[in-house]
């Protein structure tokens, strides 16, 4: 049986481990991904790594770039985390539906037979809780459910299956963890006192990124979207272990009202509109809605189930919340 797998993003962090679990798996590995990291020294040779833009490659030039492989890993786009220039949602519905779009049209004509999309739990969380009407308030959501519904629709003889991923933790070599950028230097690094709503969410080592996906190319039904996590685990959990990480105890951490995380995620984001920016995700919505209670849990059955379908193993969550700190973070560079 042939097994040639093409992996759009394999440089990137969740490309990345996907490659690995692959060549683990004896998959004959190709790459389309930019320019954008020295890969010398650590990145492995036998992979077949193209260079090109994805979201300015013509359709017909990446059928050409596509050609002879049977699957496909779709590992590109933006999280919720980017902020870019407002509109939000014409920026992530160029990137997230008509550039994917794009590229799974071209392999399905270049005859890969089995294709893989990275999503998100949100796009669960807007099925799980349709009365609070997620797409509707937040763009970054909405393109996501766009995403995977066009993926469904355009397909005719191509295999479609959508992995929808939650909070990950885990670092490689030559780039720097997102959680250091859009995370812990606007509300931890430097704050005596941590400001944070008080609730919970899913989360995932990365290694188990790399088995989700590979288990959704060997296992996954077509047009499934599954959602996919190891652990439902407090915010304080999460940055208990950070903190503790990095100076040797926990930081105190403060619990707002609903109302007061409603108002300052509010000020957030009118400080981002201010600059011509606009979050994909509501910030006064995220904190009153989500973040302060525990609707972005995956419920436990629903994990164990996908994690069973799909041969995804479990544990090293605290582990890899560690492993992020530390490729984060220099000796005294928090504080």
């Amino acid at each position: 049986m042939s097994k040639k797998l093409l992996i759009l993003g394999g440089t990137g962090f969740l490309g990345y481990y996907s490659t690995l679990e692959a060549l683990k798996r004896g998959y004959e590995v190709g790459s389309i991904s930019l320019d954008d990291v020295n890969l010398e020294g650590w990145y492995p040779k036998e992979v077949n790594v193209r260079f090109t833009d994805l979201f300015e490659t013509s359709e017909d030039d990446l059928v050409e770039m596509m050609k002879g492989y049977d699957y496909m890993i779709y590992s590109v786009g933006p999280d919720d985390r980017e902020t870019p220039e407002a509109p939000a949602y014409d920026f992530f519905h160029r990137r997230l539906v008509d550039e994917c779009g794009k590229c799974f049209r071209a392999a399905e004509r270049a005859g890969i037979k089995k294709s893989v999309c990275f999503n998100s739990y949100f796009a669960y969380f807007d099925r799980r809780y349709p009365e609070v009407k997620f797409a509707e308030k937040h763009p970054y959501i909405r393109c996501r459910v766009e995403q995977a519904k066009l993926l469904n629709e355009q397909k005719k003889n191509m295999e479609v299956v959508i992995l929808e991923f939650p909070y990950i933790f885990g670092q490689m070599p030559e780039r720097m963890p997102i959680w250091r950028g859009v995370f812990l230097d606007r509300y931890v690094n430097g704050h005596k006192l941590i400001f944070f709503p008080k609730g919970s969410t899913s989360m995932i080592a990365v290694e188990h990124i790399g088995e989700a996906a590979l288990g959704a190319v060997e296992y996954g039904k077509d047009g499934e979207r599954y959602p996919i996590g190891d652990e439902n685990q407090s915010f304080d959990f999460m940055l208990n272990t950070m903190t503790e990480t990095l100076l040797g105890r926990p930081r105190k951490i403060i619990h707002p009202g609903k109302a007061a995380c409603a108002m300052g995620g509010n000020m957030i984001y009118k400080r981002e509109r201010k600059k011509g920016l606009e979050p994909g995700l509501n910030f006064k919505l995220v904190m009153k809605e989500i973040m302060s209670g525990d609707m972005c849990c995956i419920e436990p059955e629903v994990m164990d189930r996908v994690n069973e379908e799909l041969h995804i193993g479990r544990g090293g969550l605290k582990e890899a919340i560690v492993a992020t700190m530390h490729r984060c973070y220099k000796d005294g560079e928090f504080k």
